[in-house]
Parts: structure tokens; C-alpha cells; sequence
């Protein structure tokens, strides 16, 4: 059986505070007022329309969530007028944040930034964080004294000289060290003459397609603080396109964690682990690769989660207007099933260009939502579709049970009413209170922090994992929770939405009127033991930890 304990954390916002919208932007009352710089320039250079990430994780040692957020960066034809910074929000746990980026040594824009990619890769218990971006990446050693170390050139992870988008963590060898993977873009250079598009006689972004693709990058955890590149030997090199989005999950429920891969007008990929340190990519087999006329689609985010209660992993892809975005059914065999039409994606996101998307349960009746960030990257887009807004309103969907979605954005809060060039997108508790929060970034401006003012009004149960022979952020495990009435099963994925990073704590609603006091709940631990924890009273987080051997 795991150890668990029972944990209470802070959370001080009064009820006066709640509305009956579902969400509340409360970016303002929270002291968030960071802005992001894209450096937007006549030369309209494609890496202006891609950034913003953003990621929820406990930083500092608060307790509760704190957010960091990463800066774009200049360009030849668009400088800042003011010194260019990423922003830490230390969580005060009174519903208002604090910057401490400068005092963390966080604040520095060295790169072209694009994304976030929290955890703890040297099991020492304290969540670093990698960021991703243009011409190189950075990882910050958390030193557990409110500071972070630049430990880049010598941990080997620079991924030098490629555009890099989203990243995520997880360990493919099952060694109980995170190892990484890195989604690259294409093939980018600020020097030289750059492809010119027009709309009429206005300059706009040229197509993804002008772009060559890029391989992806793994390395492996050498489990002292270093990394070698394995792209090669593992057969990823292989792999080449133009990757944004990508979730570590275990597609095939053989307990070893496998990748699914959104790329942008190049074949979305399924990357089965062989066990052995390669993958094999299924997305043909799968049938995720194309859209049912055998075309590419212009994949950006991705997320995996059960919308059916089937106990299996199923994927949301997002993609760019009159594509839909889409929704793969995981049938325990290939093909997946493509249930973008029966699901009611079709419908609800045909005008819409997709970026940042993330399950979770908001209301917490145990069937897992949606929510997706939207806007378009063409300013004159409404000249020559007047059905499809350059600021797009996010989504929020609420789920059946049987992965059919109703589209109730315009029930979720004013925040939802507004056009936005939406990007990143993650979801977490920061008020603690049981419910999913979530924060998005838009291009150059400022993010919008949503709390959920709803979810608190049904049970629901939260853990905490921490792996001891598996990696300590238990990245990869399963864990499912089983009452006389169904079967919920959650998984802690690595990566997931776009160029974000997410609360790696497993949330459970468990409905209205739940009748017991307390719950059982299986762990499947991400090197393959299985534990349990049993009778943990319900309407709190707990932490439970690996048993050993």
C-alpha cells in the first residue's frame, strides 16, 4: 500500500468572491500586469505569430501554484523599447501573485522564447524549468532557495542553432529519471532575405509550408545532472517535420510512456516505445497522421485524457480554420476512431484557429471538459472570410460523458465573450479549492488568469504523486479511482496544450451529492509497480508516495 497523508493547502478567498459565471478573469485583482513582446515587424517573420508560453507549477516553495511566464524576444524590424523580461508570479495565497524573477534569476530573455517545460529532473524534490525557443534552449536548476542556476551548456540540453516549440518531460526508459523531448519547428534564420507573402497590398505571415521541417531532439537522462542526445539512436532523427505540440502518455496501456506529436502541415505523429530505447511511429496505422481525405492538418496543441470512460487515453488535436479541430477515440487497437465529427468539434471549431487545449473536469462531475485557446496570425483575415475573426474567444466545452461536447462558452464568464490572439494555455488549482483554474497568453499582451468559481460545488478528491524507484514527479503513472457506479482513470502526462506546462496534481470530481466520506484509488507508477491507498477522505489533496520495494 503507498504512503498517503492528507493535505490541506492555503486557500484564503472568501465566498463573496464567487459568481455564478464559471470562470472569472481575475488577472487584474491577482497583480498580474506582465505583457508579452513578439516583436511584430514589417518583414512579418513567421516566429512573431507563434510564442507565448506559460507554465503552473510550486516554484518557490509556496505551497500553491506560482506561474511563470516566458517573453518573446526582438527581431531585426521590431525592438522593444523597454529592456525585455520573463515574469515569475510567487502565489501570495490570498488570491494575488508577486514577480520574483528578478530576485530568482529568472528575468533574463536570452533566447527567442517560446515554451515552458516544468519538473524535476535530477529527483533532488525541487521543479525546474527548461524553456524552449529560438536559436537555443535554457534550463534553470532550482537551487530550493528561491533562485535558479543556468545549467544549460553543462547539462548538454542547448539544442542549439533550431527553432524549438513545445517540450515535455518523461521518462522513456523507465530508469526513474526524467528524460526530454523537444519539439522543432522549422528551419529558421533571422539573416538573410525572408519569404514575402501578401493579402492584397498588405505584407502577411507566409504559410508553414514555406518552411522546411525540422527533426525532433530526445535526450536521455544520464542521472548526474547531464543529458546525452539520443535523437539518433532511438530513431527520432528520423522523423522529420514541423512540430508544435506534444503529451507523454501511455497509449497503449503496455506501462511504458509513448508520445503523440501535433505537427503544423506535416503528418501528426504516434510514437509507440519499443522498450528497448526507440520508437516506432503508428500515426499511418493509428490514423491520426491525415484527415480523412488524406491531408495534413496545421497541428498546434495537443492534450490526452479519457472523455468516454473507457479507461483508455484519447487525443485533442487543434488546427487551423475550416480544418476543425480533432478529437481520436483510442479503441485499445489501431485505427483510432476520429470522432472530430460525432464529438461536435466540427461544428463548434470551424472558423477558429487553434493553439493551447487542455481536459479537465470543471465542474468536477467526473466526465473530462475541454477547454481551447483560439486566434487567427492573418490581420486581414476578415477581408477575405468575414466569418473568421483575426481575435478569436476561447472555448470551453462541457463533455457528456460519452465524449460529445456541448459548447457552453457563452455560460463560462465575460472572458470567454472576447477576442483574444491566444496561445499558450495551461490549467491548474492555484486557489486550491478542488476546482481547475486555468491561465492563457496572448500575443503581445498580457495572459488572463480564469478562476473557476463553480467546480467547489461538487466532491472531488486530489492527489499528489511522488515517486521514489519512478521519476519523483511519477510522470507516466496511472491511477484510477473506481466507485459501486463507475470507473474514472486519470494519468500524469508530461508536455500536453501548447508550449505550456500544467499542475501535475490528478483531480477527481466526484459529482454532486457524492455518498461517501472517503475513497480507494490504484496507482500504476511510471516504472511499472502498482500500489494503493485507501479510505482518503474526500474534498482535499493528498500526497502518496511510492512504496519501496
Amino acid at each position: 500500500m503507498a504512503a498517503a497523508s492528507g493535505i490541506l493547502y492555503p486557500s484564503r478567498l472568501s465566498a463573496a468572491d464567487q459568481k455564478r459565471d464559471i470562470f472569472t478573469d481575475v488577472t487584474g485583482t491577482a497583480g498580474i500586469s506582465w505583457k508579452h513582446f513578439n516583436g511584430v515587424s514589417p518583414d512579418r517573420l513567421l516566429i512573431e505569430a507563434m510564442g507565448g508560453g506559460v507554465g503552473f507549477s510550486d516554484l518557490t516553495g509556496s505551497g500553491s501554484l506560482d506561474i511563470f511566464l516566458l517573453n518573446g524576444g526582438e527581431t531585426p524590424g521590431g525592438k522593444s523599447s523597454n529592456v525585455l523580461r520573463n515574469a515569475l508570479y510567487r502565489n501570495l495565497g490570498n488570491g494575488r501573485f508577486e514577480d520574483v524573477a528578478g530576485d530568482a534569476r529568472v528575468e533574463k530573455v536570452t533566447n527567442y522564447g517560446m515554451g515552458v517545460a516544468i519538473g524535476d529532473f535530477d529527483n533532488d524534490g525541487r521543479q525546474d524549468i527548461f524553456l524552449t525557443g529560438f536559436p537555443a534552449c535554457t534550463l534553470y536548476h532550482n537551487n530550493g532557495d528561491g533562485t535558479f542556476t543556468d545549467v544549460t551548456l553543462d547539462a548538454g540540453v542547448e539544442n542549439a542553432g533550431r527553432w524549438a516549440a513545445s517540450a515535455a518531460w518523461f521518462d522513456f526508459d523507465r530508469d526513474g529519471y526524467l528524460d526530454l523531448v523537444v519539439c522543432n519547428y522549422v528551419k529558421f534564420s533571422f539573416d538573410g532575405p525572408q519569404p514575402v507573402c501578401m493579402y492584397g497590398d498588405v505584407r502577411t505571415y507566409c504559410e508553414q509550408r514555406g518552411y522546411a521541417g525540422m527533426p525532433l531532439t530526445l535526450y536521455r537522462n544520464n542521472r548526474n545532472g547531464t543529458f546525452t542526445d539520443v535523437s539518433k539512436s532511438s530513431k527520432l532523427d528520423q522523423l522529420v517535420g514541423r512540430a508544435l505540440g506534444v503529451v507523454a502518455i501511455d497509449v497503449d496501456d503496455d506501462g511504458w510512456t509513448d508520445l503523440f506529436v501535433a505537427r503544423d502541415g506535416s503528418p501528426n505523429l504516434l510514437l509507440i516505445n519499443q522498450r528497448d530505447g526507440t520508437f516506432i511511429d503508428a500515426g499511418l496505422e493509428g490514423e491520426i497522421a491525415y484527415d480523412m481525405g488524406g491531408n495534413t492538418k496545421a497541428g498546434m496543441g495537443v492534450d490526452a485524457g479519457d472523455v468516454n470512460g473507457d479507461g483508455r487515453p484519447d487525443f485533442l488535436v487543434t488546427n487551423f480554420n475550416q480544418e476543425y479541430h480533432s478529437l481520436f477515440l483510442n479503441a485499445a487497437k489501431f485505427p483510432m476512431i476520429d470522432a472530430t465529427r460525432t464529438s461536435g468539434l466540427a461544428s463548434f471549431t470551424r472558423s477558429y484557429v487553434g493553439w493551447g487545449a487542455h481536459f479537465l473536469d470543471y465542474d468536477n462531475d467526473g466526465n473530462l471538459d475541454a477547454i481551447i485557446m483560439d486566434g487567427h496570425i492573418n490581420e486581414v483575415i476578415e477581408r477575405v472570410q468575414p466569418t473568421v475573426r483575426y481575435k478569436e474567444p476561447p472555448l470551453l466545452l462541457h463533455n457528456n460523458g460519452k465524449g460529445q461536447f456541448a459548447n457552453i462558452s457563452p455560460q463560462a464568464g465575460p472572458a470567454f465573450a472576447k477576442g483574444y490572439l491566444g496561445r499558450g494555455l495551461a490549467v491548474g488549482d492555484w486557489d486550491n479549492d478542488g476546482a481547475p483554474d486555468a491561465i492563457f497568453t496572448c500575443l503581445g499582451e498580457s495572459p488572463v488568469l480564469l478562476r473557476n468559481n463553480v467546480g467547489r460545488e461538487n466532491s472531488w478528491i486530489g492527489l499528489q504523486l511522488e515517486g521514489t524507484r519512478s521519476n519523483r514527479d511519477a510522470i507516466g503513472a496511472k491511477v484510477t479511482l473506481e466507485t459501486a457506479k463507475r470507473k474514472i482513470v486519470r494519468w500524469v502526462t508530461g508536455g500536453s496544450s501548447y508550449l505550456s506546462s500544467h499542475d501535475r496534481r490528478v483531480l477527481f470530481g466526484l459529482g454532486l451529492n457524492f455518498n461517501r466520506a472517503t475513497i480507494d484509488v490504484q496507482v500504476r507508477w511510471p516504472n511499472g509497480n502498482e500500489s494503493s491507498a485507501q479510505s482518503l477522505p474526500i474534498n482535499r489533496y493528498h500526497r502518496i508516495k511510492e512504496p519501496a520495494p
